[in-house]
């Protein structure tokens, strides 16, 4: 069984921090700051559930402001960021929760689960991938991707998939850099009155971001 070969947005998406930056000159003190941290991608912890569910308020408050309203935002945070929930999650074994630190402190995390689609077989959801908005744009996203892409080769997956909301034009920028493509697109009722309008991005497993 693949279950544990494969665990761990919806929507900001992560791959929105990968651009590569460069230094002709001598490095200025903010990137001399960025070259000493120390980032590492672990397994997410239940004591890291409170954080988890702080960061995951930041991320959405600004990316979908201008997108989803704030009573949707309360909505869907409240829906998928319950503690009872992510200690269910943390103890599934089909399902993984990782997340990036940096110097010690969270700053992105992600989660995803193994399906299989009628006539497509194993595929990998990323089903949250967010990073702190003053941390996007230094490839911690990525970081986070290539962790569940590994997991998925592992697992004997055919794609990586996710959803992103039609309008997060950022995200779906980010997404296509880091190989994603649109595969369809999706109007999901979620309860209370609210719709998620989605575009379903794929990305085989094995391929890369567009730009390596």
């Amino acid at each position: 069984m693949a279950s544990r070969h494969c665990r761990a947005i919806r929507r900001r998406s992560p791959a929105d921090d990968d651009a590569t930056e460069a230094s002709p000159g001598p490095a200025t003190s903010n990137q001399r700051v960025r070259q000493t941290m120390s980032l590492e991608i672990l397994p997410l912890l239940a004591a890291d559930i409170d954080a988890v569910a702080a960061l995951a308020r930041v991320v959405w408050d600004d990316a979908y402001q201008d997108i989803i309203t704030p009573a949707q935002i309360d909505y869907m945070l409240a829906q998928r960021y319950d503690a009872a929930l992510l200690r269910a999650e943390l103890a599934r074994d089909d399902l993984w929760w990782d997340k990036a630190n940096e110097d010690g402190v969270l700053v992105a995390f992600a989660s995803s689960f193994l399906i299989t689609a009628p006539g497509r077989g194993r595929e990998m959801k990323v089903d949250k991938l967010y990073v702190d908005p003053r941390r996007q744009r230094r490839g911690i996203g990525a970081r986070l991707l290539d962790t569940i892409a590994a997991r998925a080769v592992r697992a004997q997956c055919e794609a990586l998939i996710l959803a992103v909301n039609k309008r997060n034009e950022k995200a779906i920028a980010a997404y296509r850099k880091n190989g994603f493509v649109v595969a369809e697109a999706v109007r999901v009722d979620i309860g209370g009155g609210f719709f998620m309008d989605d575009f379903i991005m794929r990305r085989s497993v094995g391929q890369g971001a567009a730009s390596k």
